[in-house]
């Protein structure tokens, strides 16, 4: 696991080493074992390495191929790369380290950006092609890491992340004030947009070719693999998928168990993480497991419920792990928050700052740990937003209704007014564009529930998951920390996007008469009926955890913010966003921000996505001033 960077002059000027090297040192965090850089006229291309395979000089990047023709900078952990190096071997190559770097360059030399298809794993990285003059840059299937793109005029730079291409001697920071407009309405971004101008994610599946032999060089994007949640034609016996879904599961966990240094897991006290935890313990005796929880003195309501350190302890001793755990108070969020900023770049998805101190401590004894993300998107975990909109009479009924309910923080009318200072900018983004948009390439079929059903796995699976996702490895790597998940393996996943829906969503057959027959949500009866998600993998996790974590229902990994931000926290909160310097209302009307506030404040509303969503902003501008 590393961070790549690098930069190509298109008018053809030469690279300057002082500025590769500060992009390189922009990120020496995400790889604190090495560096390297490598210059050839208009093209430079830096890496930062942290070793987890064949720890010596052997893995030194960027790496050139046997001949010199290719350059690689890769950032990743490919874990079907020993059976891709036997491939290589017969085809002639030889290797020099043991190391999957090698084995990523020696793939994509023989099979070109074929070979992105073959990679098990998580990946970004840029190929050069010195006889060619060509760049390859790459991200894998899910969007596990990141690779950032800018272009202007006169260069191309890209990088693990936003900081390197900051650090440009010509680079001003300037607010999207589109892309803005799209996070207050989703807590995400759902194009290939960041909050700064010019500064694009490459897409998740996607490569992009650079062609420096054209006369005038363009980057090409394409996408090499996509989700495709479908019915199957053929069903098979539901014992027989429970059966390969055991299979695949061990599988999975062992193929990323691979390493040379010392392996985790976090450990949450619920299923997903629980049941890697199982598999992977059988491998390591007293394996290392981390928690975090929540002191809940000041909390109330549902909240009560959101430690889970209880849980995890028990499962702990089930499964003899060396566990270790911490607990987070109010005042831990103000204390991280300059740093978590910084790190993260830019707001995502949710209140990320737990995450960052479980990656905290779990760096203190390990350099990779597992992760259970993925196993909720790919299984049906979140059965209350699929059901409310399984039956439609069209795609645009569909839209209409789960656009609705993906606006996680305001409605339409509220973002017009929260964003008055710049709305003549915005005011011709359709927001239901973008959210549409996200379906353009996905063909299931959409004249049943179960269709319908597949179409939401797949927008969770592009976009929330993918926010997770992009937040899981800046904060991991703000400390060192390389994090894995099992539940993204190729061949699990394939295999979860051809489940029948019937074994995610056991009521959907009864939710499907709620909606046609009652006007409106009977609340209760709705609730009641809708949390039954994953009950094919609960079935088979019950075979290595406890039944009573398989079967208990469905807890986020959240604090109690509502509680903390009009309470313990409510001095930070008004500090920071009642303060007349704060620098969000360059943007966002000062009115309309004090009056949601207000609302949480008194109680008459849960504001606390919109909160965390404004104290984040307010330190991403804070730390583009370098305040």
């Amino acid at each position: 696991m590393c961070g790549i960077a690098g930069l190509v002059r298109l008018d053809g000027a030469p690279i300057s080493p002082a500025v590769l090297q500060r992009m390189t040192d922009a990120i020496a965090h995400r790889g604190p074992d090495g560096e390297g850089q490598w210059i050839d006229g208009n093209v430079g291309i830096g890496h930062r390495r942290l070793s987890i395979i064949d720890l010596s000089p052997a893995g030194h990047q960027p790496m050139a191929s046997a001949d010199g023709r290719y350059l690689l900078s890769y950032n990743g952990e490919i874990y079907n790369f020993r059976e891709l190096r036997v491939e290589l071997e017969a085809r002639g190559y030889a290797f020099r380290s043991r190391t999957d770097s090698e084995v990523v360059l020696n793939a994509l030399a023989e099979w070109g950006a074929e070979a992105l298809t073959r990679f098990n794993g998580m990946f970004a990285l840029a190929l050069w092609d010195r006889r060619a003059r060509r760049l390859l840059l790459a991200r894998d299937r899910y969007g596990i890491k990141p690779l950032y793109v800018y272009r202007d005029g006169r260069q191309l730079a890209f990088a693990s992340e936003q900081k390197a291409i900051m650090t440009l001697p010509d680079f001003a920071p300037v607010v999207d004030r589109a892309a803005l407009l799209e996070y207050f309405t989703f807590q995400n971004i759902f194009t290939d947009r960041t909050l700064l101008e010019g500064i694009a994610l490459l897409p998740a599946g996607h490569h992009a070719l650079l062609d420096l032999g054209q006369d005038r060089p363009a980057i090409v994007q394409s996408r090499y693999w996509d989700f495709a949640f479908r019915e199957p034609e053929r069903p098979a016996e539901d014992e027989a998928y429970r059966e390969e879904l055991e299979r695949l599961f061990r599988q999975a966990v062992s193929r990323q168990l691979v390493g040379d240094v010392e392996l985790g897991s976090y450990l949450s006290g619920g299923m997903d993480s629980g049941s890697i935890t199982a598999v992977a313990a059988r491998s390591f005796p007293y394996l290392k497991t981390f928690t975090c929880g929540f002191d809940l003195s000041s909390a109330s309501g549902i909240e009560l419920g959101f430690d889970e350190r209880a849980k995890a302890e028990a499962m702990s001793y089930h499964f003899k792990t060396e566990h270790y755990e911490m607990v987070l108070k109010a005042g831990d969020m103000e204390r991280a928050m300059k740093r978590l900023a910084w790190h993260l770049e830019e707001p995502r998805v949710g209140q990320s700052y737990p995450n960052f101190y479980a990656a905290q401590l779990a760096s203190k004894f390990v350099k990779v740990v597992m992760s259970g993300a993925g196993g909720d998107e790919l299984f049906g975990g979140y059965p209350w937003r699929y059901y409310r909109a399984v039956v439609n009479d069209s795609f645009e009924d569909y839209t209409r209704k789960y656009y609705a309910f993906w606006q996680r923080m305001l409605t339409d009318q509220e973002l017009a007014s929260l964003m008055r200072p710049i709305w003549s900018d915005v005011a011709d983004v359709s927001t239901r564009d973008i959210f549409r948009d996200v379906f353009r390439h996905h063909d299931d079929s959409l004249n049943n529930a179960e269709g319908y059903i597949n179409h939401s796995l797949y927008f969770e699976a592009k976009t929330f998951l993918h926010g997770l996702l992009v937040v899981e490895d800046k904060l991991s790597m703000a400390h060192g920390l390389e994090t894995r998940v099992p539940f993204l393996d190729n061949d699990l996943v394939d295999f979860a996007m051809g489940l029948p829906v019937r074994l995610k969503l056991n009521n959907l057959a009864e939710v499907s008469r709620l909606n046609e027959n009652e006007s409106g949500d009977k609340p209760a009866r709705f609730f009641q009926k809708t949390r039954d998600g994953k009950q094919i993998l609960r079935d088979v996790m019950g075979r290595f955890i406890p039944e009573d974590v398989a079967k208990a229902e469905k807890q986020g990994f959240s604090a109690p913010d509502a509680s903390w931000f009009k309470g313990d926290s409510i001095d930070f909160v008004r500090g920071t966003l009642m303060n007349g310097q704060a620098r969000i209302y360059d943007y966002l009307d000062r009115g309309t921000v004090h009056r949601l506030l207000g609302e949480h404040l008194s109680g008459a509303n849960n504001r606390r996505l919109l909160i965390w969503s404004l104290l984040s902003f307010e330190q991403f501008l804070r730390n583009l001033g370098r305040d």
